[in-house]
């Protein structure tokens, strides 16, 4: 792609440019934090709900960029005389003008692709099954909404002739734009479910709305068993003579006749014409059935004989619909995105390579870029310099074609003809401390490769939704104050879920505030690189220096600590060191007592040593709703103390009050800061249904057992049988966190979608559960908790609270970390 120039830019957004310098537009941004190339960069300062891109320019203008879409103007405008700004009235609107016009220069066919679920495997399969005679360009990852498409429409190229887009909607009248950005040829509808249902009346609304995607496509293809979908197509004058229907129940052009599901593939037989076909697709779930059913009746469309159908679609892999984060070998973090190995991925996958702040060194292993379209010396010239502008410090390729053109990498480099080569050779290269991302297409089965290099653990592993994380903290972000910071916990190794890793994605997202419990745990953040304020809440006397060292901020509680610090400080030479005051206001806790504050206040205000950053209380009950004349109580002995406080200080200090159950049911004590803590990690008192899952604790069966009535399963013979049983034991016991109280029938996991009771004594390494009804074979997932048996349907079995449960899964249990 040439670019458009700024100029050409402002007339095709129609806004005003000012500044002079005709830059020519190669990218363009919205997130200040993914800048790849800051000449050719153009960034729209997008205002959202709690976000104003304005707010960013000032910093990229620091890192190069030059260009900028904003709805207003401001000083800062003066102080970045190199700068061009083009003013528009909505900065989206603008990307999605700009996008739209770009896909007006091309003239192929494009797929695209709407419906609840399924889009993105869809997507993915239909590029698996066309790769090998098109230049194909699509959404990277599941970019599908208003952002997300005119991002993905805006890498059309003049190598590309064929074109996927899925596009996701949420409310009405958000179709329409994307459909002037898209402008399928070919539509595809995959369903219709509860999906994002509740700014719809109807699903006779949505599926209205998701309809006007394909108001100028020469072709639909849909399920007819979707009546809706079915009724409102057919009653629509406009797609008359424009549909290509599949059904298992009624007449279509490609009516399914039989679907029969084996061990490992599922055959599915279909009449088109007359003519009985089968097909065989290496899954076995329904979903996956429906998904290939699409693909095959575009491949009929387009043309496609049904022998070459046939031997594609018997090949489709899985689609990876999520970036794994885990510990490596020789304490090095390994991030696993193989299998998506086109250039936009990759480039997606080294923001977040770069992100791993806990490392210094970052490596790419990348294997043969396959089926790109572009010729391979400007396809990797484009890779070198992508790595180049990340600052990848090596890169390990492996393949024939890549290993041609090593010549192109400036970086430490090394090149192996095969997997297999560079798995021969692992013990030689001696990976540590280092992040290392593995991205390669699936022929090259880098899967081998990860085996290698994750730290070797037991089948039993934690996995952490990173996006669920996010997710919870714009929830809660939605329900404050603008201007109203957040300090994340992160104690406890982040409730169980891992220190450095969440308190990453925590920085990443631009939290205020970090809390940890002890010294030790701040300094393990800062030496992983983590530079945001740290509070630590239990500081202790020999800890001090090291505070002082890595700029972590104590809680004062009481005059032995406030001392015992001023005297350390002194000692160090230091001033103006930041410190947090704690009240007591009902907790009996830690804290100060009212009539303790004259003396605090005579301390604060006559010490240079020290700065108070801010004051805060800890509510006892703020999710309990018979207590709340108590939290309230709290809340005006907390006024009245810290307006004290505050008022005796001649510089600003914050307030903070409310913890995550706080900020959902008393929004007028946000004060300057609140504390979220178990809400970051999917639980609430109140709001349940806002807040995603996050963490997931899961094993395998190591062995099944049939096991006649009357006898004992485990230790103290408790498990008593009262008729012939099936018994599977499973490798998580009471060492890895699961509670001995879940024994003997109290707990229960689950079993391919169904619950197992726990039955006898749980050891220390394995526990006991009930099968019988259940079809299952040993190396069958299991699953402790997770979506179907949620971390508060145990803590409720188990007689405790999910701050318990999830804050004692073992170290030793391995977590993996995943972006969807």
């Amino acid at each position: 792609m040439q670019g458009y120039s700024i100029n050409e830019i402002a007339n095709i957004v129609k806004g005003k440019l000012y500044g002079s310098a005709n830059y020519l537009i190669q990218y363009l941004l919205i997130d200040s934090r993914t800048l790849f190339s800051p000449q050719e960069s153009l960034f729209f300062a997008i205002t959202g709900e709690r976000h104003d891109g304005h707010n960013f320019i000032r910093e990229l203008y620091q890192k190069g960029v030059k260009n900028f879409i904003v709805n207003s103007l401001s000083n800062q405008q003066n102080e970045m005389p190199e700068a061009n700004f083009i003013l528009v009235q909505d900065t989206l609107n603008a990307l999605q003008l700009l996008s739209a016009h770009h896909r007006k220069q091309f003239n192929l066919p494009i797929v695209g692709i709407t419906g609840s679920n399924g889009k993105t495997i869809v997507k993915e399969w239909i590029y698996q099954l066309l790769a090998l005679d098109k230049n194909i360009i699509r959404n990277p990852k599941s970019y599908n909404s208003q952002v997300g498409v005119p991002l993905s429409i805006w890498l059309l190229n003049d190598h590309a002739n064929f074109g996927i887009f899925e596009a996701g909607i949420s409310k009405e009248n958000e179709m329409v734009l994307l459909q002037h950005i898209i402008r399928p040829t070919i539509g595809i509808f995959t369903n219709i479910g509860d999906a994002h249902q509740e700014n719809f009346i109807d699903q006779k609304q949505k599926v209205r709305e998701k309809l006007k995607l394909f108001t100028e496509s020469e072709i639909i293809i849909y399920n007819k068993d979707y009546y809706l979908i079915d009724d409102l197509i057919q009653s629509d004058k406009r797609f008359e003579n424009r549909i290509f229907t599949w059904s298992t129940k009624f007449p279509a052009d490609l009516n399914i006749i039989a679907v029969k599901k084996e061990q490992t593939e599922t055959l599915i037989t279909g009449k088109i014409k007359s003519k009985v076909f089968t097909i065989s697709i290496p899954f076995t779930d329904d979903a996956s059935v429906e998904n290939s059913i699409h693909c095959w009746a575009l491949m009929l469309y387009l043309g496609y004989e049904q022998e070459v159908i046939s031997e594609r679609i018997a090949t489709l892999n899985p689609v990876a619909m999520r970036l794994e984060l885990k510990a490596g070998i020789n304490n090095c973090t390994l991030i696993n995105d193989y299998y998506n190995s086109d250039l936009d991925s990759i480039r997606i996958a080294l923001d977040y390579l770069v992100r791993q702040t806990q490392h210094n060194k970052k490596t790419l292993i990348l294997s043969d870029i396959l089926q790109s379209g572009t010729p391979n010396q400007k396809l990797y010239h484009e890779v070198a310099n992508m790595l180049a502008k990340k600052q990848v410090d090596k890169i390990i390729g492996i393949g024939p074609i890549i290993s041609h053109q090593a010549k192109l990498f400036s970086m430490q480099k090394e090149f192996y003809a095969s997997t297999e080569e560079f798995i021969n050779k692992l013990s030689d290269l001696h990976f540590r401390d280092e992040a290392i991302l593995l991205k390669g297409a699936r022929t090259f089965e880098f899967e081998k490769i990860s085996a290698k290099l994750q730290q070797k653990t037991h089948n039993t592993v934690l996995e952490i939704n990173l996006n669920a994380i996010i997710n919870n903290l714009n929830f809660f972000r939605s329900l404050l104050n603008p201007g109203t910071k957040v300090m994340a916990m992160v104690k406890a190794f982040s409730y169980g879920s891992g220190m450095y890793e969440i308190a990453n994605v925590l920085q990443y997202q631009k939290v205020d505030y970090l809390a940890v419990a002890y010294t030790d745990e701040g300094n393990e953040l800062r030496k992983a690189g983590i530079s945001l304020p740290i509070m630590v809440m239990n500081p202790e006397s020999h800890g001090f220096d090291q505070m002082f060292e890595n700029n972590l901020e104590p809680e004062i509680y009481g005059f032995r600590i406030l001392h015992s610090f001023l005297e350390s400080l002194k000692k160090s030479g230091l001033t103006n060191f930041p410190i947090h005051i704690k009240i007591e206001t009902g907790m009996k806790r830690l804290g100060f007592f009212a009539e303790e504050l004259d003396e605090l206040i005579t301390v604060l205000t006559n010490n240079p040593h020290i700065t108070v950053k801010s004051v805060f209380t800890h509510l006892a009950a703020s999710d309990k709703f018979e207590h709340d004349a108590f939290t309230r109580l709290q809340f005006s002995r907390f006024y009245e103390a810290s307006n004290k406080i505050t008022k005796a200080l001649k510089y600003p200090v914050m307030r903070h009050i409310l913890n995550s159950s706080g900020v959902e049911r008393f929004p007028e004590a946000q004060y300057d800061m609140v504390r979220l803590g178990i809400g970051l990690y999917g639980i609430s008192s109140t709001k349940q249904e806002k807040l995603l899952h996050v963490s997931t604790l899961k094993t395998i069966i190591s062995q099944i057992k049939k096991i006649p009535a009357f006898e004992t399963i485990g230790y103290g013979r408790l498990g008593q049988l009262k008729h012939d049983s099936v018994i599977a034991i499973i490798p998580v016991g009471y060492a890895d966190g699961l509670s001995r109280r879940l024994s003997n029938g109290i707990g229960s996991v689950i079993v391919n979608g169904q619950p197992a009771k726990i039955i006898g004594n749980i050891c220390m390494d394995m526990c006991m559960i009930d099968i019988t009804e259940i079809p299952a074979k040993e190396g069958d997932e299991v699953i402790i908790f997770g979506k179907e048996n949620t971390i508060s349907q145990l803590a409720q079995q188990a007689g405790t609270i999910p701050y318990e449960i999830l804050t004692g899964i073992s170290q030793r249990v391995k977590r993996i970390y995943y972006h969807e």
